[in-house]
């Protein structure tokens, strides 16, 4: 979907993308052939060639951070498919005073689990994340990442996808629980627990079968993401190019 995107152009709205479409321009090479463009004097035409070219030889050379700062980040799916095989799921699990315990990160294939009083740290996290091309949560715009930003002071210049507000794009609401259910999505029932509780148990026994249950509830969390990733670009880009 990227190259078929213009909104990461400067001044360029959902709008007048949607012009660019109508006039046969669907695909970035095809606006760059394009002797003229209506809506577009010659001058602007030009700079937005410019700005085009930039991005063709950013995605040759598979760079995501290219697009941070200009693409709008209620548009940043527009990379899942280009991107998606380099991108990471992550979810944070909570203690009851609000502080950041567990930080699961997954490539789908294989999931890296950062616990607190073990490796839990700033400078595991940063390398972890260096490793991506694209970072999707689950309303990690305004929970997962500014926990892990304000206890951490992590910089996090990977391009971020958040499901939500996707999701809430087709319809579907509620928590990430919520959404697999309406996607039928499937987990095991024991998966269904209360995290916070879970850390307190484990705290409070020492019993590593807490803890392990805590992990696996996290990396259900961070696997069906890429269920619902699959399902809600795909769908949003159809409802876009219904416009």
């Amino acid at each position: 979907m990227i190259k078929n995107s213009f909104v990461f152009l400067k001044k360029i709205s959902r709008g007048m993308e949607q012009k660019f479409w109508k006039q046969g321009l669907k695909d970035w090479p095809d606006f760059l052939q394009a002797k003229k463009v209506i809506g577009l004097s010659l001058e602007r035409k030009n700079d937005l060639d410019k700005e085009l070219r930039l991005a063709q030889q950013a995605l040759l050379e598979n760079d995501s951070f290219f697009f941070v700062g200009k693409l709008p980040s209620k548009e940043m799916w527009r990379l899942y498919d280009y991107f998606k095989e380099e991108a990471g799921y992550l979810d944070v699990e909570i203690n009851g005073r609000g502080e950041v315990i567990l930080v699961g990160i997954s490539n789908y294939y294989q999931t890296n689990s950062f616990v607190g009083g073990f490796n839990l740290e700033q400078k595991t996290l940063e390398k972890e994340l260096k490793k991506y091309k694209l970072l999707i949560t689950f309303n990690g715009s305004a929970f997962d990442l500014p926990k892990l930003k304000k206890q951490f002071k992590l910089d996090i210049p990977v391009p971020h996808l958040d499901l939500k507000p996707l999701c809430l794009n087709l319809g579907l609401k509620g928590g990430l629980k919520e959404i697999e259910k309406q996607l039928n999505l499937k987990r095991p029932p024991h998966l269904y627990g209360n995290p916070v509780e879970l850390w307190k148990a484990f705290h409070a026994s020492g019993d590593k079968e807490y803890l392990n249950l805590l992990l696996d509830y996290n990396k259900e969390d961070i696997e069906n993401l890429k269920a619902v990733a699959d399902k809600v670009c795909k769908d949003n880009s159809l409802k876009l190019n219904e416009v």
